[in-house]
């Protein structure tokens, strides 16, 4: 019971936590790592808790209470792989540049490609090269996420989906776009613009 306590009480207060966190609480107490598993299986198995990954956490209680804020789910998607940012179909649907539904929370990261299928969401993780993983910035929200400006996320979609651009021409470009329904015309001149500079230097220097 003592367990509980400690463990309910870091819960309901924190967006997420791991174990490590856990170990370090339940040291001010004197219980061991043994004891803290046990206690974390039971919560598992009572469904109190919910796994993420291996050794990442959140309590059901926090979970309930913000289901529904994409900036929660967004702020998860960056602590599941960090380094990361959300992108690709994900990021333009947040930018209200496409009308497609989107159920998967997409991100990219220099790390190798991952996908983690959990209880509040399925997360997939797509690989770039480091020197292509930049034009992201933190977004504040009710929790803040790293998240692409418009012309990254859809650079990146493009990157991916065309086996990065090969035997695409410039001219071929917006053709593409349109086949995958993006409405480039209601994103900002200047990301447009630098849309399609990352486009011209990628293959300028490929």
């Amino acid at each position: 019971m003592k367990c509980q306590n400690i463990l309910f009480e870091l819960l309901k207060t924190q967006p997420y936590f791991n174990k490590k966190a856990l170990y370090q609480l339940s040291e001010q107490y004197g219980l061991k790592k043994t004891t803290v598993d046990t206690c974390i299986s039971r919560s598992l198995k009572r469904k109190e808790i919910i796994s993420l990954k291996n050794g990442l956490y959140i309590s059901s209680h926090f979970n309930n209470q913000h289901k529904g804020d994409i900036s929660y789910l967004f702020l998860l998607a960056n602590i599941l792989r960090i380094p990361s940012y959300i992108s690709l179909w994900t990021a333009l649907q947040y930018y209200d540049l496409t009308t497609e539904s989107i159920h998967i929370i997409t991100s990219v990261t220099p790390k190798v490609t991952r996908s983690y299928t959990t209880k509040v969401g399925n997360f997939v993780y797509r690989s770039i090269q480091k020197n292509l993983f930049s034009d992201f910035s933190l977004t504040k929200d009710n929790f803040n996420f790293f998240i692409a400006s418009p012309s990254k996320a859809l650079f990146d979609l493009l990157y991916f989906n065309t086996n990065q651009f090969r035997g695409l021409q410039m001219n071929d470009i917006n053709t593409k776009i349109e086949e995958l329904r993006i409405d480039i015309d209601e994103m900002e001149s200047e990301e447009q613009k630098n849309f399609y500079r990352m486009i011209h230097n990628f293959k300028h220097y490929e």
